[in-house]
């Protein structure tokens, strides 16, 4: 009896001792299999290969681009229904198995036999999202085996809610639709706790074949794929008899939208912030995605400068409107025309126009760099250089006046004396300081004073923008930050970004503010006047106000507007339309900013530069100003800017809405009119004075 209780109590010993062993060596094999597979936990982080999100400056959703899931449901707030849908139509054991249900493929294999076709898969919903998040669509014994490991792994590692939101969020529904959320809003226009059972059943069918049960693709197959959803649920006691036939016999009901933040709310500017991107990062890393970059623009800015482009554009007109932050180079608005699903030409960066007046900056910048004074008289009467003759406005000549007042009243006969003083390089230097001219060399002709080499309205107003900066360059910019997959930065603007440069001397700036100021309060800008604030800008219109422009600054900012045909066709109107413009989108953002002054006049007085002789015509690469092929007289023959322009106190009502989204396409080549580009002189065909 004894011997028998012994050799019992041997065998258990030896039952145990053998069952820890075979644990233990689960336990390690689980443990040396799971060291090569990926942290389920790290779900949290995923995005879809090539996913970018573009992100206002206060963090508000502009676009996402690539395969986004764009709109995530919270955890804890997926409806139920939702849920008992999808389960009765992928994984109708989800409660019950590890990740891998070993009944529900022998079923699923039975099935297709008996029917002849593959109706029913056996991956489950745990395997489904393994593999959509970590691994690749390869149909492959090797990837079959990782993604089976997986789902055990994440089983470990998560809850089975956890599991059923994450693939709900994430399962790609067709039509451009990643997850319950989108589709919710693609075929139905709602909420995902807004959908009926027909719906989310509808929805809930889609996965195996997406593009083939799509409703907006093939509706009849999409009914038939319903049913068996519905059917599945009854089957599965989550909805009754009656129910099930009365959601059978419901119509699709569809009513579709277009996925949230798919279209661009500044189409515009994310346009252009793509084709930046590649100077910022790898190929590697736009490919990865999973990007989040905080962008320059400024939301409600934008909304309100659309507005002000569609409804005070005159006589039917394109129209640009840019802001700068001076001291960083933040561009805060782009709009690039009226609407962007009419044209995506983007006429504040693609765009080359005559700059007209506004181009004077750099002879008087260049000319008080010299040593030239606001206070210093000049002759302003008809006048030729070398064959070339401009004129002022109304052919009106003020004779003896002060540098300021030539400014003022945007004369050109000054301009040109000013170039003819200072000499074409130092000019040329000063615009290319300014970001001017770099890319497209100005030449060395007596119309260039004048605005005879087209130019961005981008480049325009980062010119102007270092000037109210005190004279510093900054490099427009539309990115402050962008951060990687796992939320670390890439790039930043504080650390990577354009430090700036010196383009001209403080005191040079100040100057050319105090005049500028002038300008405004009572010279042809005085349509841009702010009642409780200075305002420093400059007009410019060319012949015919084929281009009609203000770039006008506080302190805080530089805004640079700009109307025009696309086809060089005449406006019929002049810059103080501009001027207005600028006022009405100015007055709407004024309060953001503290009323400041510019810095006062300086009062340092520099020696005055000697005029420079004549250049050797025998130097090709430097011409005489008086030596190459003169413009047609006609086009540099009238001056831009009436000496006090009327602004219109009414703007036009009944525009079209401001918020209307576009969805982004591929960026045309620059659009260069056909008469144009004749010599190189006739960069700008119509210039202006």
């Amino acid at each position: 009896m004894i011997r028998t209780r012994r050799h019992w109590i041997l065998v258990a010993g030896v039952a145990v001792a053998i069952g820890s062993g075979a644990a233990l060596g689960q336990a390690a094999i689980t443990r040396a299999i799971d060291s090569t597979l990926p942290d389920a936990r790290g779900i949290n982080l995923f995005n879809r290969p090539g996913t970018i999100t573009l992100l206002s400056s206060n963090g508000k959703v502009i676009q996402k681009l690539g395969p986004a899931t764009r709109e995530k449901i919270k955890s804890g707030q997926m409806p139920k229904l939702v849920m008992q849908s999808f389960i009765a139509a992928e994984d109708r054991r989800f409660f019950d198995h590890d990740g891998v249900d070993l009944w529900g493929i022998g079923r699923a294999v039975v099935t297709n036999l008996k029917q002849g076709a593959v109706r029913e898969g056996g991956s489950t919903i745990t395997q489904q999202l393994a593999r959509t998040v970590f691994l690749s669509q390869d149909r492959t014994v090797t990837r079959k085996l990782k993604e089976a490991a997986l789902a055990y792994k994440l089983e470990r590692q998560l809850s089975k809610g956890q599991i059923l939101e994450q693939y709900l969020n994430f399962v790609y529904l067709g039509s451009s639709a990643y997850g319950v959320s989108d589709a919710a809003w693609v075929y139905f226009s709602k909420q995902p706790e807004e959908l009926t059972l027909p719906e989310a059943a509808l929805i809930a069918g889609m996965p195996p074949a997406p593009s083939l049960y799509s409703p907006l693709v093939n509706p009849e197959i999409a009914l038939q794929r319903r049913s068996i959803v519905i059917s599945r649920m009854e089957q599965e006691g989550f909805i009754t008899s009656g129910e099930a036939e009365a959601a059978r016999n419901s119509p699709l009901a569809l009513k579709p939208a277009i996925p949230k933040y798919y279209n661009s709310t500044a189409p515009y500017f994310t346009t252009w912030v793509a084709q930046q991107l590649p100077a910022l990062l790898t190929p590697e890393q736009l490919e990865v995605g999973g990007l989040k970059i905080r962008t320059s623009l400024n939301l409600d800015w934008q909304r309100k400068a659309q507005k002000v482009v569609r409804e005070i554009a005159p006589n039917g007109t394109e129209g640009v409107i840019v802001s700068i932050a001076p001291g960083t180079g933040l561009v805060r608005v782009m709009v690039g025309g009226k609407n962007f699903y009419s044209s995506q030409f983007n006429r504040a960066t693609q765009a080359l126009r005559s700059p007209g007046s506004t181009f004077k900056l750099f002879p008087y910048s260049a000319a008080i760099n010299a040593g030239v004074k606001p206070e210093d008289i000049f002759l302003d009467k008809p006048r030729c250089w070398n064959g070339y003759c401009p004129k002022n406005f109304g052919k009106k000549y003020f004779g003896k006046i002060s540098l300021a007042d030539a400014l003022k009243n945007s004369l050109n006969t000054v301009a040109v004396q000013l170039q003819d003083k200072v000499g074409f390089d130092p000019i040329i230097a000063m615009a290319n300081n300014l970001g001017i001219g770099n890319q497209r060399p100005l030449g060395r002709y007596y119309p260039m004073a004048i605005g005879a080499y087209e130019q961005t309205v981008l480049d325009m107003a980062a010119a102007y923008s270092a000037v109210t900066n005190r004279g510093a360059y900054v490099k427009p910019t539309a990115f402050e930050e962008i951060r990687g997959p796992g939320g670390d930065v890439l790039w930043s603007r504080r650390v990577d970004g354009d430090r700036g440069k010196r383009a001209m001397d403080s005191d040079v700036a100040d100057t050319m503010n105090w005049m500028l100021q002038r300008v405004v309060s009572g010279g042809t800008g005085i349509a841009a006047k702010l009642d409780d604030r200075p305002v420093a800008g400059k007009t410019g219109t060319s012949e015919g106000g084929r281009d009609i422009w203000f770039i006008g600054s506080i302190p805080q900012l530089t805004t640079a507007v700009w109307f025009g045909h696309d086809n060089n066709a005449e406006t019929k109107s002049n810059s103080g339309e501009s001027a207005w413009a600028w006022k009405q989108f100015m007055t709407q953002i004024k309060s953001e900013f503290p009323a400041q002054k510019f810095p006062a006049k300086p009062k340092t007085v520099r020696p005055v530069l000697q005029r420079p002789g004549k250049k050797k015509a025998s130097d090709p690469n430097k011409p005489n100003p008086g030596d190459g092929p003169l413009p047609d007289r006609d086009l540099f023959g009238e001056t831009d800017d009436p000496p006090a322009p009327t602004p219109r106190y009414v703007s036009p009502s009944g525009g079209p809405p401001v918020d209307e989204f576009f969805r982004p396409m591929p960026m045309q080549e620059p659009v260069l009119r056909s008469h144009r580009h004749r010599s190189h002189l006739h960069h700008q065909d119509r210039a202006s004075a």
